[in-house]
């Protein structure tokens, strides 16, 4: 059976989530369990009720990838810890904001993606800075690839791979969604959608117009916007 360490070095070498919970007092001190984001659990602390209790104290740590002491009743602390792969920021759209944001983005600690089906957007010259360059049509390109700690900033400002990208996004768990654009373009945008089936619930998840209210203008200053209201997002858990 493989020890927590072991589990821990195949998390972290696969890229898949996964959290270590350590008693420090007040019970079993030194027991330590894991959990991966699914609730699956690997060990115990030697107690049922205290082990169900630290479990769900530890995932919605784990989703946010936070490292925390938490105390449980009664009067038992345990130390969770988090080890989770970058959160990724899908870009829709090889246009300039995407440029600036990706670059934003590397500095705070983000995997970057950007997608277009445009090869004369979607070029290694202008993104020889991100993770990963896709040149696709975006429903094919974020299909399967969206969990919780994912970000989606669509930027075309073209209904024909705007669309597609926010269907995709929308039927998965991604923590933003954003989509440039007006008041208006994105009024219109939530007509097509709700016409196709999304519930008001489903759409008021999209961000739109994309970014906070900062006055932006330019490309960089648009981008540093989006980064801040995906940090929001991410931090608060809410919209703004």
């Amino acid at each position: 059976m493989s020890t927590i360490y072991e589990l821990i070095r195949e998390a972290v070498r696969n890229e898949r989530p996964l959290a270590t919970i350590t008693v420090l007092a007040g019970g079993p001190v030194g027991a330590k369990m894991a959990v991966t984001p699914a609730g699956q659990t690997f060990g115990d602390l030697g107690d049922a009720a205290l082990t169900a209790q630290a479990v769900q104290a530890a995932l919605p740590l784990l989703m946010q990838g936070e490292t925390q002491t938490v105390t449980l009743a009664p009067d038992v602390t345990v130390f969770v810890e988090s080890f989770v792969p970058p959160p990724t920021l899908f870009m829709v759209g090889g246009v300039h904001i995407s440029m600036a944001l990706a670059a934003l983005a590397k500095v705070v600690g983000f995997r970057t993606v950007v997608i277009d089906a445009r090869e004369a957007f979607a070029t290694s010259e202008r993104f020889a800075h991100v993770d990963e360059l896709i040149i696709a049509w975006p429903d094919e390109a974020l299909a399967g690839r969206l969990d919780a700690r994912s970000s989606v900033a669509v930027l075309t400002h073209d209904p024909k791979l705007d669309d597609p990208a926010l269907r995709v996004a929308l039927r998965s768990p991604a923590r933003y969604i954003g989509a440039l654009g007006s008041p208006k373009t994105h009024a219109r945008r939530l007509e097509r959608l709700a016409a196709e089936g999304f519930t008001a619930e489903e759409l008021a998840r999209i961000h739109g117009p994309i970014g906070l209210p900062i006055g932006a203008k330019t490309p960089e200053e648009i981008a540093l916007s989006i980064l801040a209201e995906i940090v929001q997002v991410a931090r608060r858990g809410s919209r703004a």
